[in-house]
C-alpha cells in the first residue's frame, strides 16, 4: 500500500510529491531506534519521551515519511514555536494528523474492515503468546495466516501487526485469516482492540495475577479479559478454559455465540488425556480428544500449562472444522517460541529451560512443576527474577511462591532483583537450604557459573523488565550450546 493510500486511511493531511506518494513503506515503526531505510515512522508521545523529538533523526536514518501532530512537532523545536525549517527537504515527507495514536488505530481498523476475513483474537494472563503461536500453527492447515509477532498485543502493537499486511510488498489479499494477541493493563484496552479487529473466534486462556497492580483482584482482571468475549462478532465462537472458573463464567455473557470449551479436568468439547513428558525433555505427549475424534500429540513444549495452550489452539481448529488428526499433525510440527520454554543443552552437561521472556506467580509455578516432573537430573535450580505489576500484594505473592518452590523440591533458588528477595525468604522459611539473592542478572549468572555442574537442570524466568535473558545469554557464551 502506498503512502497516499495510507494517509487516506489515517485521515492525514499530506503534501507528498508524486513519486513519494506512490512509495510503499518497508515497515511501520514507532521506535526511532529501530528505523531502517524505507520505514514509515509514527511519532507517538510516550510517558518519558515524545517521538516528535526524533523526526529529523529518523529521516537521517532513511525513513520514507513520518506521521506527526503539527503542534507537537513545533513544541519539540528549540526557541519559540515556528515551522520546523530545520527539516529542510524532509518537510515534504510529513503526514499530519490530529492524534497519532488514534490515526494509527483508525488505519488498522479500516484495513481490516476492507480485508473482511476471519480474525482469531487471543487473551489470557499467562501463556497467550505461546497460545497465539500454536493457534497460528494449527490454522495454517486452513490457509495463509497473518499473526502478531512477539507480544505486539497493545493498542500500538496491534496496528503495527496490521501494518505488516500492507508494507514490504505484502497486501491483505496475501492472507486468509489473522491470529492476533490482545493484552491489557486497564479496563477498556481490550474493548479498543476488538473494536479495531472484531474477531470471528475469541480465545480466553486463563485469568491469573498478571497486572493485578492495576485491578486489585482477579475478578476485576476477569472483567477486563471478558471484553474480548463482548467483542466477538455475533454468531462467532468463544473458546473458553473449562478448568478456570473465572473464564468459564464468561459463557454467560452472550447468547448469540457458539461456545467451545477446552480443559483437562472438567467437562469440555476439547480435552487432553494420558499426559506424559517425552524422554530427555523433548516435550509433552497427550491424546487430543475433540468432537471430530482423537489423535496423539507430541508437543515440543514442556508441561501441563503448555498442554492447555495446545488445547486452546486445538479448539480454534475445531471452530474452523479441522479434525483431530489434522490438528495433531500441526501441533506436532510446532516449535517453542524464543525465550518461552526453549530447551538449551550446554556442552558441560547442564540443561537450561529458557523461559526468560516474562513471569508472574502462576506461570512461575507452572514452569517449576514441569521441571520437577522431568526425570534424570541431579539438581533442579531456579533463577527467578522479580515479578512486576503485582501491587501491594507483590511481596506476599513472592514469599508464597518461594515457599511453594521449596515444597515442590527445588534444590537451589536464586532470586534476582527487588521483590525476588521475598522469594528467597519464602523458600528459606520452608527449609530450602540453598536459596540466595542476587541484585542483578549479572550477579545471578556469576552464582550459577561458580556452582552448576553436569546433570543440573536450570530454569531461568523473570518479568520482562528484569532482563533475565542476560543469564541465558552469558551461560551460552561460557559453556557452549550443543544439540545433544
Amino acid at each position: 500500500m502506498n503512502l497516499r493510500a495510507i494517509a487516506r486511511l489515517c485521515g492525514a493531511s499530506e503534501n507528498l510529491d508524486q513519486a513519494l506518494a506512490q512509495f510503499v513503506p518497508a515497515g511501520f515503526v514507532i521506535d526511532s531506534r529501530a528505523v531502517k531505510p524505507g520505514d514509515l515512522f509514527i511519532a507517538l508521545p510516550g510517558e518519558r519521551v515524545d517521538g516528535h523529538q526524533f523526526v529529523r533523526e529518523v529521516f537521517d536514518k532513511g525513513a520514507c515519511a513520518a506521521i506527526v501532530v503539527h503542534q507537537r512537532l513545533l513544541a519539540t523545536q528549540q526557541g519559540p514555536p515556528q515551522w520546523p525549517v530545520d527539516l529542510g527537504a524532509h518537510f515534504g515527507k510529513l503526514l499530519f494528523v490530529e492524534n497519532a495514536a488514534a490515526a494509527l488505530q483508525q488505519f488498522a481498523a479500516r484495513v481490516l474492515a476492507q480485508w473482511s476475513r476471519p480474525i482469531v483474537a487471543i487473551t489470557g494472563s499467562a501463556g497467550k503468546t505461546t497460545m497465539k503461536d500454536l493457534t497460528a500453527q494449527v490454522l495454517a492447515a486452513k490457509g495463509r495466516v497473518h499473526k502478531s509477532l512477539g507480544n505486539l498485543n497493545t493498542s500500538y502493537g496491534l496496528p503495527l501487526t496490521v501494518g505488516r499486511m500492507v508494507s514490504a510488498g505484502a497486501q491483505p489479499a496475501d492472507f486468509d485469516l489473522a491470529v492476533l494477541e490482545m493484552g491489557m493493563s486497564s479496563f477498556g484496552e481490550i474493548a479498543r482492540l476488538v473494536d479495531m479487529a472484531p474477531p470471528t473466534v475469541g480465545i480466553v486462556g486463563n485469568v491469573g495475577t498478571a497486572h493485578i497492580e492495576f485491578f486489585g483482584t482477579q475478578q476485576r482482571i476477569a472483567r477486563a479479559k471478558a471484553e474480548l468475549v463482548d467483542g466477538i462478532k455475533s454468531g462467532g465462537t468463544a473458546v473458553l478454559n473449562a478448568d478456570d472458573a473465572l473464564v468459564l463464567a464468561m459463557r454467560e455473557r452472550r447468547s448469540d455465540l457458539n461456545i467451545l470449551c477446552f480443559g483437562i479436568d472438567n467437562a469440555a468439547e476439547v480435552k487432553a488425556r494420558d499426559i506424559a513428558l517425552l524422554p530427555a525433555l523433548r516435550g509433552t505427549r497427550f491424546v487430543l480428544v475433540t468432537p471430530q475424534g482423537e489423535a496423539e500429540v507430541k508437543l515440543s513444549l514442556l508441561g501441563r500449562h503448555n498442554v492447555y495452550n495446545a488445547l486452546a489452539a486445538a479448539a480454534a481448529g475445531v471452530a474452523f472444522e479441522l479434525n483431530a488428526a489434522q490438528i495433531a499433525q500441526q501441533l506436532n510440527a510446532a516449535a517453542p517460541s524464543p525465550m518461552r520454554g526453549e530447551i538449551v543443552r550446554l556442552a558441560n552437561g547442564v540443561t537450561l529451560i529458557d523461559d526468560s521472556y516474562n513471569s508472574n506467580p502462576p506461570a512461575l509455578l507452572q514452569a517449576v512443576r514441569a521441571m520437577i516432573e522431568a526425570p534424570g537430573f541431579t539438581r533442579r535450580i531456579v533463577a527467578a527474577g522479580e515479578m512486576l505489576e503485582l501491587g501491594e500484594q507483590g511481596a506476599q505473592m513472592h514469599q508464597d511462591c518461594g515457599q511453594t518452590l521449596a515444597e515442590l523440591g527445588v534444590e537451589k533458588l536464586i532470586g534476582v532483583r527487588g521483590l525476588a528477595q521475598a522469594l528467597v525468604t519464602g523458600a528459606q522459611s520452608a527449609r530450602m537450604n540453598d536459596a540466595v539473592f542476587a541484585e542483578t542478572p549479572e550477579a545471578a549468572v556469576e552464582l550459577l557459573l561458580s556452582d552448576c555442574r553436569a546433570g543440573d537442570l536450570v530454569l531461568v524466568k523473570g518479568s520482562r523488565g528484569v532482563r533475565t535473558e542476560k543469564i541465558v545469554e552469558r551461560l551460552k557464551r561460557e559453556w557452549t550450546v550443543t544439540d545433544h
